[in-house]
């Protein structure tokens, strides 16, 4: 499910950078096209309104509008690297606010994860666009944050964090919304897409996968997208991928493999005592 999430959550880049509009329109009417879909696939609507319902809803409203912001005032690469030093920050608090420690492979991967990374994106990381990196990086705090607040609702659903926050979002996005919405259908079909495949269906995926892994799990195994996002750039628009991003993406997915199978056979130890 984790995987999938960071295939379907790839089509971000591309297409909201191709999408004419406001940031906050896209984030917007994304969110609300997410918010009906994930309600007609759980057919659940149950705000509790706690304060770790809320939490999560306010830090996903953050995590989404950033992330579009971002993508429109500096480059896709630059938005997905930044946004994915969430692991980090999911290490070093996820012990204090679940009781989930981190071990030594965790913190030998999230070093290999962020050189990968790194390297997928060097010819990009540029001192351009500030504004839109610190927005990238404020983006990756938030999904840290959410992505612990919907882990310590792993007893109740998480989802209705999530669709609450996409309402949120689309309130957010409301004045934009009424001012600079075109009504050419290209952009409309790639928004719906945006609400639909990128951000409804992933993050019922999402929430559902949290209840059964560690807040690390849900921050790694989908870093996936971030290497599928520069591909599908590549794929549509012809841009070439470089020896240094070939290299960095095989880190990346190797880190994740390689820690995967190293836990598994720590666990299978454990269980044989």
């Amino acid at each position: 499910m984790l995987v999938m999430t960071g295939i379907m959550w790839s089509l971000g880049g591309l297409l909201i950078k191709i999408i004419p509009w406001h940031p906050l329109a896209i984030s917007g009417i994304r969110g609300g096209i997410a918010a009906l879909t994930i309600f007609l696939l759980t057919r659940n609507l149950n705000f509790t309104w706690s304060r770790k319902q809320i939490a999560a809803a306010v830090c996903y409203v953050l995590v989404v509008t950033l992330f579009v912001i971002a993508n429109k005032l500096t480059t896709a690469g630059n938005s997905i690297l930044l946004q994915y030093t969430a692991p980090v920050y999911v290490a070093l608090f996820g012990y204090a606010f679940l009781g989930e420690r981190s071990t030594r492979i965790d913190w030998i991967t999230i070093l290999v994860l962020l050189t990968g990374l790194i390297l997928f994106f060097f010819d990009e990381l540029t001192t351009s666009g500030v504004l839109g990196n610190v927005c990238a990086i404020l983006s990756g705090m938030s999904f840290a944050a959410l992505t612990i607040l919907l882990r310590k609702q792993k007893d109740e659903d998480p989802s209705n964090s999530v669709l609450l926050g996409n309402l949120l979002t689309l309130l957010v996005g409301l004045p934009a919304i009424v001012t600079g919405v075109t009504l050419e259908p290209l952009p409309w079909l790639l928004i719906v897409i945006l609400g639909v495949f990128q951000l409804g269906i992933p993050y019922v995926l999402y929430t559902t996968a949290i209840k059964y892994v560690s807040a690390l799990d849900a921050i790694i195994y989908p870093i996936i997208e971030p290497i599928l996002n520069p591909v599908l750039v590549f794929l549509i628009l012809g841009e070439t991928l470089g020896t240094w991003a070939i290299f960095g993406g095989l880190l990346v997915i190797g880190g994740v493999i390689v820690r995967g199978v190293l836990q598994k056979e720590i666990k299978n130890k454990k269980a044989l005592g």
